[in-house]
């Protein structure tokens, strides 16, 4: 259920061909990467079973449709197989919905049609107080509606970059909560998956975010998540307590 994200800004091209080594290495759903990381992600991936994924409007969900469209075209055509797109997180606070609905649709149409799936990123963190005229609960259950309607695949919390400036002038995020997983999932029918993304860190995080009716959740931290997981299943196996179990 890992989308092993390699996402940050400062990314090499080692670190990228790590990264998809190690997602190799421990079978995970897909790697999640910037645009145009795709093409070579691709080459290395090949045959592996570990699909591309392309984020596209990322991390702000600012750019015109058409943009996100032609983002999407050209991913889906360099080998990404899943695109994780962001909103237009300002027309969601305005109440434009039938914007923000034919943005998500001209995203997932353009997908379908080059058999792509997608995931709509909502950014939880900038909808905490809620916006349009509606509480913070009722703007993200209404976004998870509107991302169904217009096709998509996944509705998904954060990207992981979404910074909320606090009293502090310091900039932070919570990312995926228990509480918005349970909303988004109940916010949407049996056809759309959740995905759970930003600051699930360790293996209970990712048991949490599944046993809330998560299918994915982006990580960085792949590798101790599931050593952790190899460690505790031999001590399962083997009746021994497992050495660096947390919680």
């Amino acid at each position: 259920m890992i989308d092993h994200s390699l996402l940050h800004p400062t990314l090499t091209d080692r670190e990228l061909e790590e990264g998809c080594r190690q997602a190799v290495r421990y079978g995970v759903a897909s790697v999640c990467l910037k645009p145009y990381c795709v093409r070579r992600a691709a080459e290395l991936l090949a045959g592996t079973g570990v699909a591309v994924g392309a984020v596209v409007g990322f991390p702000h969900g600012g750019s015109t449709t058409e943009v996100k469209r032609y983002e999407t075209e050209v991913a889906c055509r360099e080998g990404a197989a899943e695109i994780d797109m962001v909103i237009n997180i300002g027309k969601a606070l305005s109440g434009d919905w039938d914007y923000v609905e034919s943005d998500i649709r001209a995203v997932c149409e353009e997908a379908h049609g080059r058999k792509a799936k997608v995931k709509v990123i909502l950014e939880n963190d900038y909808l905490a107080k809620g916006g349009a005229g509606l509480g913070s609960e009722e703007i993200k259950r209404k976004l998870c509606q509107v991302a169904e309607g217009a096709g998509a695949d996944w509705v998904k919390t954060s990207t992981g970059y979404g910074f909320v400036k606090g009293a502090d002038g310091k900039y932070s995020y919570q990312g995926a909560t228990e509480p918005d997983l349970a909303l988004m999932r109940a916010s949407v029918s049996a056809r759309v998956q959740v995905k759970a993304a930003g600051g699930v860190r360790d293996l209970d995080g990712l048991i949490r975010v599944r046993d809330l009716g998560a299918s994915r959740c982006g990580a960085t931290a792949t590798a101790a998540m599931l050593e952790e997981y190899k460690r505790r299943a031999e001590a399962e196996k083997t009746g021994r307590p497992a050495q660096g179990v947390q919680g």
